[in-house]
């Protein structure tokens, strides 16, 4: 299951969830959006529980999010079989959050690339700090489905991934956009690409999500970007410098790709915010609109949540006339928890969606991928 989002307050230790000051230079501080400061929680919230706050959805600048970037990201590789082809994806391990790596007897919290060998350990927040089974189906998904050829026949496109985390999905759309345009069969002038990245915890998208979108660049880039010569010379780590920051941003903007960042929990803010965001203010005459998600329904309260998201923006994405989809991965059940795949099905069918089964998973715990589209009248 994943807890990347849907705890209150209380639930999350403050060590994650507070945004720790540079020795070297000021931080950026992120803002609430102002909406959500204002307006009690509503049934939009992550995870609803009466009487317990839930964090604001918070916009972070991706320049904040750069400075507080550790001097190196230490990285394992999880190899993912895509049929025709083998993605190997390092994921990056924090190194310099021992805290967060490992627990009080020693034990890494985070091994195998990040793929843990536990579901839920008691008393430990790992949600975003893992990648879970589901997002690994919904990477073969995607590779399938080959959203990026379709993709380049419309105007812009923008992948929204609530419930990030590692960000494995949004990390495999990224990498074949770079190899792409490795190979020329990407727009040589700049395409509009917006990744819109989302958890509930704002350490998730400072240690996990952001490091591994910089490493997936670093190490495609890594023999023929000259700020990189050296950025390598240990194994399994990369050497983070000011000139590397620089090259990292230089491409995205070369390359017309925007990195965006919003915690906190689902609501009309969060709504709010994701709508104030470049990629949606510019007049894009045919834009593509993919949400992505995986393993965020693990309870009756985040499923409600999740769909009450995912169709607030596909309703308003097709009132505006974008092509707009939305892929879901998740456990047939979640035991103990009462969330479950069917449920969202039934609910999304209950909003006048059309829903297709893409992908079944038997073996181990029983987990699929489903595709979602709202039909233009």
């Amino acid at each position: 299951m994943a807890f990347s989002f849907g705890f209150s307050g209380d639930d999350i230790d403050a060590e994650l969830i507070n945004e720790p000051e540079s020795q070297s230079q000021p931080q950026l501080q992120p803002q609430p959006h102002p909406q959500s400061a204002t307006q009690p929680p509503s049934s939009y919230s992550a995870f609803p529980v009466a009487g317990k706050p839930q964090l604001p959805a918070t916009l972070h600048p991706l320049s904040s999010l750069l400075a507080q970037l550790p001097s190196k990201i230490a990285y394992d590789t999880l190899a993912i079989d895509l049929t025709n082809d083998l993605w190997d994806v390092r994921v990056q391990l924090m190194a310099e959050d021992d805290d967060v790596l490992s627990g009080s007897s020693g034990e890494d919290r985070v091994d195998d690339g990040g793929l843990g060998k536990h579901d839920v350990k008691t008393g430990i927040y790992e949600g975003g700090f893992k990648s879970w089974e589901s997002s690994i189906d919904l990477v073969r998904v995607l590779a399938a489905q080959d959203e990026l050829t379709a993709a380049q026949q419309a105007s812009s496109l923008r992948v929204i991934e609530l419930g990030c985390g590692t960000a494995l999905p949004s990390l495999a759309l990224f990498t074949w956009i770079m190899q792409r345009q490795s190979r020329s069969q990407w727009p040589q002038t700049p395409f509009p690409c917006s990744l819109i990245l989302a958890d509930y915890n704002p350490s998730v998208l400072r240690l996990v999500t952001l490091p591994n979108f910089l490493l997936a660049w670093a190490l495609h880039n890594a023999a023929h970007e000259p700020a990189l010569a050296d950025a390598f010379s240990i194994e399994g780590e990369l050497e983070l410098s000011p000139g590397i920051v620089q090259a990292f941003e230089n491409f995205l903007s070369s390359s017309g790709i925007q990195l965006s960042f919003i915690s906190g929990a689902w609501s009309p803010e969060f709504i709010s915010c994701l709508y104030d965001l470049p990629a949606f203010s510019s007049a894009s005459p045919a834009p593509r609109t993919l949400m992505i998600g995986a393993e965020t329904i693990y309870s009756p309260f985040a499923l409600q949540a999740f769909a009450q998201t995912v169709f607030a923006v596909l309703d308003r994405e097709k009132a505006s006339g974008a092509t707009a989809a939305a892929y879901v991965a998740a456990k047939r059940l979640y035991f103990g928890v009462g969330g479950s795949l069917d449920d969202f099905i039934d609910v999304a069918r209950s909003k006048g969606a059309t829903v297709t089964e893409l992908r079944e998973e038997s073996e181990g715990v029983r987990r699929g991928v489903v595709h979602c589209v709202l039909q233009k009248e």
